[in-house]
């Protein structure tokens, strides 16, 4: 969420809206934000007296909206902050109470609202009323591609550093949730010691995702025309199709594919250039270098077809019983052998 680092900043700073109304699919940032509203804005000894912490399933609106007009005991601020709003049926009645508290809060009152794994109708009176007064802020779930980015942040935040092909490592095998990411990063930082690097063979001890059976290990293999290699690492990984899913496999090679034909459009431009529009670390640009000897750019889209065969196999059209491993070694023999294949293109 954009706003989150202005809002932890704020809650730092002590510079509050009278109402904070969070929603969207994302939970991640809501339970940030939720944290840093229910540790840092009250003194340790106001809480017991001025902080209040609700649940959607215990309450209803009126309760929280009378709670909320209430002033503090022994202090100018009280914080009411309203968990898991999402399992509260919220009437029209209250809809309306709640558009009229939005618009003339009490001062003394900080209202937190959290309504996750989805957004609320924008086209309510209440929720426009929220918005023209810069009280709703939106967390929108993370797209696939934006999380290996969210990950390098994250290593900066915590001050470790990494292996360029880590982040990306990790947004494969842990996916978009983005609070299991931040845990095992957390854990990381404790058990990396200040001058260490954090490589395959952490990721793999710690973690357990293997340093050597990947998707990234399978397209360096196929990038080097290592037929030994790619076909033992297939083999692994289609013994481990919950650590694998298929799906993940072939977009993965699909995006190598894709852009290695963009790759030998750019040939002779910088690597800073082509980097910048394949959209990945200048790193990596020596990996497209490599495997540009081996597959021509005929060569490639063949490869596009032959993924897009595999994909539909996977899915049952053209394929009886063929499991994983049967078709990620069918693939990867295609792959290595693309200038011998007949592809449809």
């Amino acid at each position: 969420m954009k706003e989150l680092d202005l809002i932890l900043k704020n809650i730092k700073n002590k510079t509050l809206e009278p109402i904070y109304f969070f929603h969207g699919e994302e939970p991640f940032f809501m339970d940030v934000a939720v944290k840093s509203f229910e540790n840092d804005v009250l003194e340790e000894d106001e809480k017991a007296f001025n902080q209040t912490v609700v649940y959607g399933k215990d309450t209803t609106y009126s309760e929280v909206l009378s709670l909320a007009r209430q002033f503090p005991m022994m202090g100018d601020k009280q914080v009411i902050i309203l968990k898991e709003a999402q399992e509260i049926k919220l009437t029209e009645k209250e809809a309306e109470a709640l558009k009229v508290y939005v618009e003339n809060p009490v001062d003394s009152t900080l209202l937190v609202i959290a309504h996750k794994h989805k957004k609320v109708d924008a086209r309510k009176s209440f929720a426009k009323t929220l918005a023209k007064n810069k009280m709703l802020f939106e967390s929108p779930k993370m797209k696939d591609y934006e999380v290996p980015k969210w990950i390098e942040g994250e290593l900066k935040n915590l001050e470790l550093k990494s292996k360029p092909n880590i982040p990306l490592l990790l947004a494969e095998y842990l996916g978009t949730d983005l609070s299991r990411i931040a845990n095992e990063l957390a854990k990381l930082k404790m058990i990396l010691k200040d001058t260490g690097i954090l490589d395959e063979k952490i990721i793999e001890t710690h973690i357990g995702i293997s340093k050597d059976f990947n998707v990234f290990e399978l397209i360096k293999a196929l990038g080097k025309k290592d037929q030994s290699a790619a076909l033992r690492i297939a083999h692994f990984i289609g013994k481990n199709p919950k650590q694998n899913p298929f799906v993940l496999m072939i977009g993965n090679l699909y995006s190598f594919f894709s852009n290695l034909i963009i790759y030998h459009t750019m040939v002779g431009q910088s690597p800073q250039s082509i980097a910048s529009v394949l959209g990945v670390n200048p790193y990596f640009i020596k990996d497209f270098a490599e495997a540009s000897k081996f597959y021509g750019l005929k060569h490639c889209t063949r490869i596009i077809s032959v993924l897009r065969e595999i994909d539909l196999k996977s899915k049952g059209l053209g394929a009886i019983n063929m499991d994983d491993e049967e078709l990620l070694i069918e693939m990867t023999y295609k792959i290595l052998n693309v200038d011998q294949l007949k592809v449809k293109t």
